[in-house]
């Protein structure tokens, strides 16, 4: 019995383990603090009352920045994003919006942020309504209302880290909780307070003119800053005194301030903050004020809204203007102009071409001879492209949809992300040894199975098509063809049922080929007539399903070192020993394969943990000899920064395309020469393991997937190339320089 009548269990075991990272990859026990490299948050509390109806409940984030790192206000500026929370409460319990503390201006090169840097405390109040039950006290003062909070940040110096945490907190309901009352009492004199009078904006022509009345008299002839609350309405990098000027009539504050060159917003009320010099300030005194003020006066035709801008992208747009201040403006780069309809027909020409990939073809050379057994009956040719089909589109509507789900919890992950796992790595490698071995002749389905169940594969041969084309799916995961990288990042950002309508045509490219030629007779005619070379084309094509397997020992031994990788070899060779015993006949088999199994499960339990491992990678040397250096956003600023152009190669030791191009192009004297003669530090993105910036610079760029190859010089925009690297295009993208 061939390959198509294997195991049934087996295929539906790796196929789920292939659509789920380790649970122990993605999970992490929330607390009250989350520590990062580059800022301590932490979820903190302050009910001076006790939690009751009425009561005054304050809970908040409290970040604390490492030095010349910071976060953003509500409007982050030029550049940036604002800090969210998203709460989980009990029933009767509601939470406010952030009482968003003064923030300070932020110069980054020829642009400017509105943020925080040393510590702050994002505080939120919390509307205990009567409709809410306490808990039941498991013991005398246990009584305590559950806080859960989901926060994401932005964190950045000259580079940018986008970053999460979880929380947790049980707040006490009887008494006070006091342990933060200066924190807070701090972020409470840090508010803005609401200024009496409306004031007035005027827009002529391309300034703004504000007009306040009934400030405190203690500040009045002092010089304000100005926050306005609606995003990319001024020109935020202004200088007072320079390019926007402020004065003072008695006590009416006046400004004149210049509209932004890219203003997307016409708001006919704008809510700003008007606030005093961190010199003038005093203690125990207001420190700013805040109104919503009418607008007035036509506004100026506004440029096209600024295309929503990933915090990675963000990151190269701070560090190029860092880089080059005398800059104009940073150069954004180009976002994709990709329609539903283009994208759709990029994943079917993706998922056609995904045919072509080594990973793919010794599934379809499986298939074609599957082809040939059933020559001449049309009938069992459509239903079994019917069959592949539907298994095909299935996984990868499966696959797709537990990516965009896990990305929606939280996760950063792309496409090939469950060959980021070491346990689905090692649970392939077994599925592969297993079909090498049927394929070698080592064992028949028959001898090794109950009579009964082997009938009853035999009775529903459509199963064994639909599992093959599970199978076709999962070796394919980890390849990105031409077309393909757009499409699937685009995917990312739309509605889930628009993004799997994606995955599904992806999975109609892949299953394509052999679905048309289930429907025409003419293809069979191309075949040769069944006979002894398919039992010689059968055993042939053992040999790359071992190769697979020998690609799959590396690829963990990037990920679990040389000890995960040599003890998955010895569980594949006592594996296949297992199989072996099975098939003898007799008390033999019972006695070997029992001893073989026994023997199995202790060196399993002995060494087992590790494949499970995961081993930090080497750390390549950034010396002026070595020619690649690992990638991180801090080195690409610190490149670019010093004008020195940068390639990026976003790779995956599970990537066979990405190795390909590795030995081949990138490889190429003629092309090494050019990297040197420009001077461009190439820097290597490794994508083995999970690593969440990695997949932030990945969805900045419109991708989501490796391979994928980045020019970026100081000041212009990154150049992105194509998937299957060409030695020409490299050459012609260098030259561009």
């Amino acid at each position: 019995m061939i390959f198509s009548r294997f195991h049934i269990a087996t295929f539906l075991v790796a196929a789920a383990a292939a659509c789920m990272p380790a649970a122990a990859q993605l999970a992490s026990k929330p607390g009250a603090v989350v520590t990062t490299p580059h800022v301590r948050a932490e979820l903190v509390a302050h009910a001076p009352e006790g939690v009751a109806p009425g009561a005054p409940v304050w809970v908040g984030l409290q970040i604390t920045h490492q030095p010349e790192w910071h976060t953003y206000w509500k409007n982050a500026g030029d550049s940036g994003l604002p800090t969210e929370l998203n709460w989980t409460l009990p029933s009767g319990v509601a939470a406010g919006e952030i009482a968003w503390p003064v923030p300070r201006k932020i110069p980054v090169g020829n642009l400017a942020n509105y943020g925080y840097e040393g510590t702050v405390l994002l505080p939120v109040p919390l509307e205990v309504s009567s409709n809410f039950k306490p808990p039941l006290a498991l013991g005398a003062g246990a009584s305590a209302l559950d806080v859960r909070l989901k926060a994401s940040w932005l964190v950045c110096r000259k580079e940018c880290i986008p970053e999460e945490g979880e929380f947790t907190l049980a707040l006490p309901l009887q008494g006070s909780t006091a342990l933060h009352k200066a924190e807070f009492d701090a972020a409470q004199a840090a508010q803005p307070q609401p200024l009496g009078k409306p004031g007035a904006v005027e827009v002529s022509g391309n300034t703004l003119q504000v007009r306040l009345e009934g400030l405190p008299a203690s500040i009045h002839g002092k010089t304000l800053g100005f926050f306005p609350e609606t995003p990319e309405l001024i020109r935020t990098a202004a200088e007072s005194g320079k390019d926007w000027t402020q004065s003072w009539q008695g006590g009416t504050w006046t400004a004149t301030l210049p509209l932004a060159d890219q203003r997307s917003a016409s708001p006919t009320t704008l809510p700003l903050v008007v606030a005093l010099a961190e010199s003038d300030r005093q203690p125990g005194q207001p420190m700013a004020w805040r109104v919503e003020a009418p607008v007035s006066g036509s506004w100026p035709a506004a440029a096209a809204p600024r295309a929503e801008v990933s915090p990675a992208l963000q990151a190269a747009l701070a560090a190029n203007a860092a880089a080059a201040p005398s800059s104009t403006s940073a150069e954004l780069p180009p976002q994709p102009t990709v329609t539903l309809m283009a994208a759709l027909l990029g994943a079917l020409l993706g998922g056609l071409l995904l045919n072509l990939m080594p990973c793919v073809f010794p599934i379809l050379a499986i298939k074609v001879l599957g082809f040939a057994r059933q020559a001449g009956n049309h009938r069992a040719h459509r239903t079994a492209g019917l069959a592949y089909t539907a298994g095909v589109m299935l996984s990868v509507l499966a696959l797709g949809g537990a990516m965009l789900a896990l990305r929606a919890a939280g996760a950063q992950l792309g496409w090939g992300f469950q060959l980021q796992s070491p346990a689905v790595v090692a649970a392939l490698a077994a599925l592969f040894t297993l079909i090498g071995l049927n394929l070698a002749g080592m064992f028949e389905f028959g001898r090794a199975a109950p009579l009964s169940l082997c009938s009853a594969q035999a009775r529903h041969p459509i199963a064994n098509d639909f599992l093959s084309g599970v199978l076709a799916v999962v070796i394919a995961s980890p390849c990105t063809a031409p077309f393909m990288g757009v499409s699937l990042g685009f995917a990312i950002g739309l509605p889930a049922t628009q993004a799997l309508l994606l995955f599904a045509a992806l999975g109609l490219g892949l299953a394509l080929p052999y679905l048309v030629a289930g429907f025409i007779p003419a293809v069979a005619l191309l075949l040769p007539r069944p006979g002894p070379w398919m039992n010689t084309l059968r055993r042939l094509l053992a040999f790359p399903m071992f190769a697979t397997v020998a690609w799959l020992v590396w690829v963990l031994g990037q990920q679990s070192g040389i000890d995960g990788a040599g003890t998955l070899l010895a569980l594949l060779v006592c594996m296949a020993a297992i199989v072996w015993a099975l098939t003898l006949r007799g008390r033999t088999r019972l006695v070997i394969a029992t001893l073989m199994v026994a023997f199995t499960a202790v060196l399993a339990a002995a060494i087992g943990r590790n494949v499970l491992q995961t081993v930090e990678p080497a750390k390549m040397a950034a010396t002026a000899g070595q020619r690649w250096q690992p990638w991180s956003a801090e080195r690409v600023a610190e490149l670019t920064g010093a004008g020195q152009p940068v390639f990026i190669d976003f790779t995956a030791a599970w990537c066979v395309t990405c190795q390909y191009n590795k030995k081949a192009t990138l490889a190429d004297a003629e092309v090494l020469a050019d990297f040197d003669r420009r001077k461009v530090a190439m820097l290597r993105a490794d994508w083995t393991r999970r690593d969440p910036a990695i997949t932030a610079a990945l969805t900045a760029l419109g991708r989501s997937g490796v391979p994928l190859y980045v020019l970026q010089a100081p000041g212009k925009a990154p150049v992105v190339l194509t998937e299957i690297l060409g030695k020409d295009e490299v050459r012609a993208a260098l030259a561009a320089l």
